[in-house]
């Protein structure tokens, strides 16, 4: 039986470690996940560095080999525990198939916890935003016609982007082009963790998965700076529903009935959440029955076709 991709995903253990399930073929423990199918690619721009602060801060932009331009923008956000994965791995395939419908494609890195606590992941996706927008002609991209997409901490991110476009504490303008606006007009978030607070009493009701997100060593608790429960203002900073208001754009959420890591329980407040200040036509929940945290219900290509009929409708 073949594995998943995304079971290279880190897999939370009680003390908060990280583990790797083990490919057909072997793959060490811990080591890389597998690269992002670019072949047949004509038009990539690798490892541009959009601020200067760290050598985090870059993004691989991939463009149409043909279609009309300028071309609307899907930002992939990897994901990854808040600690791990990089612009180039897997994670990017499901919006890189975006390229054939006339996408262009722009993959992040950002600061991972284990060198900036948060807020340097919002800000460095905000700034590769406001990049995207400042050379937006330069590479034939469409600056008003912008979406995040991101799995797990990628998602989480994706929807902090969606749900802080109207305000500035997390320009920093010191990363470049200030001038910029950082706002987006469309967010698929595929089962990103939303309350940090809510997953540990979520997994108890549901016991779908292990409590162990208020740990020391948890991902979460790494993000923030210190144990989630000692620190209930940078939680409720770190969350995207905190938020939310009548600015923000179209939603597209979908997380897996039996998620082990993420509890469903986030995506369902969160797209609730959304529709009560927007309203239902402007926020999108699919539960993906019987789907753990990502793997093929999320790539398969009936489920791609959801995903990109919600964005053409909003930047096409």
């Amino acid at each position: 039986m073949s594995l998943s991709p995304y079971r290279f995903l880190a897999v939370l253990s009680l003390s908060g470690s990280l583990t790797f399930a083990q490919p057909p073929g072997g793959m060490n423990r811990g080591g890389p996940m597998p690269r992002a199918n670019t072949s047949g690619i004509n038009n990539k721009f690798l490892d541009i560095a959009y601020a200067q602060q760290s050598p985090a801060q870059k993004l691989d932009l991939y463009v149409p080999n043909e279609g009309s331009a300028p071309f609307p923008v899907i930002v992939s956000i990897h994901g990854g525990a808040f600690r791990m994965g990089d612009k180039g791995d897997f994670q990017a395939n499901a919006a890189l198939a975006g390229l054939k419908r006339g996408y262009a494609v722009v993959s992040i890195n950002y600061r991972l916890s284990g060198e900036a606590i948060y807020p340097a992941q919002i800000q460095d996706v905000k700034a590769a935003i406001r990049w995207i927008r400042a050379n937006a002609s330069t590479y034939k991209l469409n600056p008003d016609k912008i979406a995040t997409w991101g799995g797990s901490a990628g998602g989480h991110l994706a929807a902090l982007a969606g749900t802080t476009g109207d305000i500035t504490d997390f320009d920093d303008a010191s990363l470049g082009n200030a001038g910029q606006s950082s706002r987006v007009q469309a967010v698929v978030d595929w089962f990103g963790p939303i309350q940090f607070d809510q997953m540990d009493p979520q997994f108890r009701a549901s016991g779908k998965g292990k409590p162990d997100h208020s740990e020391a060593k948890s991902p979460e608790s790494e993000l923030i700076g210190r144990p989630i429960m000692q620190a209930p203002n940078l939680v409720k900073r770190a969350s995207p529903a905190t938020y939310i208001s009548k600015a923000d754009p179209p939603f597209f959420i979908e997380h897996g009935t039996n998620d082990p890591l993420v509890p469903t329980q986030q995506s369902i407040n969160f797209a609730a959440a959304l529709t009560a200040v927007l309203g239902r036509d402007k926020v999108t929940y699919i539960p993906l029955e019987g789907a753990g945290h990502g793997g093929p219900p999320f790539e398969a290509p009936e489920n791609l076709e959801k995903v990109f009929a919600f964005l053409d409708k909003q930047l096409k």
